[in-house]
């Protein structure tokens, strides 16, 4: 098949994806599944041991000792074996085909959840290690970015069945360098720099923006009192619509958390009290690397925290970083979890949270806290997912050693009652799968051009270099 076709085919199959909502799905039949004699890390009800847990329709059910199966239930032995809630990461760039919209200081109007590429292989991945949950967010590039998408990976579904229903939305709004862009190389006779260039200019923007969406509230506010009246005014108009001052709006109204990519500690509390000035208050401060400086100022707020373990110094925003951040924010009341923004470090966000224990001697249960429930606080998600509680959604890891081990892989990870990773039947089609691709690899779409551009055979490769500058 020509290669321009399969481009289109498969554009053709993500359009086909989005276009189906969570709503429009028809019930799917789940298979319980009784999970025997595991050690279970319920995080918000202790460790129980030799404990069974039971999931029927996407829930959790039953969590005792010796428990009996309903019939067809599918009995997963997890004697010797650790049952954890499934990984949640607050901030993720993964299964994006587009990450920022940067020529705009203000894209509220833009969604994430338009470029989602439900194929992507770094679901399945992010699956294997653990992760059921994942908040994928727009880009820093500008003060006040896109639309967020929280997804359940549900990896082999339509970005629809990902979505779950009734998720609170959110947006991104993002401060420092990453705006600014003061140290990018102005190109002769290209376009001026986009405003703000400064940190001082990044608060204009915002509070140009929440001035401007609350006079747009306040037009609407007055226009659907005089459509309520009776009778109706025949010469009634309802003003413009503005798709970048609604999710501002919706901010201000609560509906619509605000997770703001920040560095340093004097641009954290600009925003805080910027957002009080509004009467709007951040759910997140996303990467926050310098809070640990003003964690009172971020738990007076009732913001929460999104940081890394122990990344720092790779720019100058981060020269003050610590790997006891997360820590001394957890001893100060503020909720605080542990992200990736990493299509690799997801993979690994329980050694992450393992680290707590060293820098900052966070408990074991503060340390889980971190990588579930907290993240599900973030998003608006804690009733239903985040610990093993009867009633919530079924979203479990089970790992062969402590999470916390090195040493611990996961055996099978569980979303809303199924399972969309089990190594072991992973490990059984590798061999079938890598001939696959050994056949796809000889079709003409997948072979390289000839070496500059022709007079060899067809699917000759080009010759590797042999040396000189890279």
């Amino acid at each position: 098949m020509p290669r321009s076709m399969l481009s289109a085919r498969r554009a053709l199959m993500l359009l086909a994806g989005l276009a189906v909502t969570a709503n429009a799905q028809a019930p799917r039949k789940i298979t319980p599944m009784l999970i025997k004699n595991g050690t279970v890390i319920t995080v918000t009800k202790g460790t129980l041991a030799n404990t069974d847990v039971l999931l029927e329709n996407g829930k959790i059910t039953k969590i005792g000792a010796n428990l009996t199966a309903p019939p067809g239930a599918e009995v997963y032995d997890a004697t010797g074996k650790y049952v954890m809630p499934g990984i949640i990461d607050p901030h993720s760039h993964s299964m994006s085909d587009a990450t920022n919209e940067g020529s705009l200081s203000v894209t509220s109007m833009v969604r994430i959840m338009d470029v989602l590429n439900p194929t992507a292989v770094n679901g399945y991945r992010s699956l294997a290690g653990g992760v059921t949950m994942i908040n994928i967010l727009h880009g820093s590039a500008n003060t006040i970015g896109g639309q967020s998408a929280t997804l359940k990976l549900k990896v082999g579904r339509t970005i629809g069945e990902m979505l779950p229903a009734g998720a609170p939305p959110g947006i991104k709004f993002a401060l420092g360098e990453n705006v600014t862009r003061k140290s990018s190389t102005q190109i002769p006779g290209g376009p001026p720099r986009r405003y703000p260039a400064t940190r001082m200019g990044q608060e204009e923007i915002i509070r140009d923006a929440f001035t401007r969406a609350r006079s747009y509230k306040a037009e609407w506010d007055a226009y659907r009192a005089k459509a309520a009246m009776k009778p109706v005014k025949a010469a009634l108009v309802a003003p413009r619509r503005d798709l970048e001052l609604e999710p501002l709006v919706e901010i201000l109204e609560g509906k619509r958390f605000v997770h703001a990519h920040s560095y340093r500690s004097d641009e954290i509390v600009m925003l805080l009290e910027l957002a009080k000035e509004f009467g709007f208050t951040v759910r997140t401060l996303q990467h926050a690397l310098d809070a640990y400086k003003v964690a009172p100022e971020i738990k007076a707020s009732g913001a929460s925290v999104s940081a890394f373990a122990d990344s720092w110094s790779y720019k100058i925003e981060a020269y003050d970083a610590i790997p006891y951040n997360v820590a001394i924010n957890v001893r100060n009341g503020v909720r605080s979890t542990i992200n990736s923004d990493s299509d690799e470090r997801i993979r690994r966000l329980n050694i992450d949270a393992a680290k707590l224990i060293k820098y900052g001697g966070l408990t074991e249960t503060e340390a889980f806290e971190t990588i579930t429930i907290n993240g599900a606080w973030q998003l608006g998600m804690e009733q239903r997912t985040g610990s093993i509680e009867v009633g919530k959604d079924a979203d479990i890891g089970i790992w062969n050693a402590h999470p916390f081990s090195v040493y611990a892989r996961v055996d099978r990870t569980i979303v809303d009652g199924e399972t969309f990773f089990d190594r072991a039947k992973d490990e059984a089609e590798r061999a079938a799968r890598a001939a696959e691709r050994a056949e796809l690899e000889k079709a003409e779409p997948n072979t390289a051009p000839s070496p500059r551009g022709g007079g060899g055979p067809p699917g000759a490769r080009p010759t590797p270099p042999t040396g000189g500058a890279r």
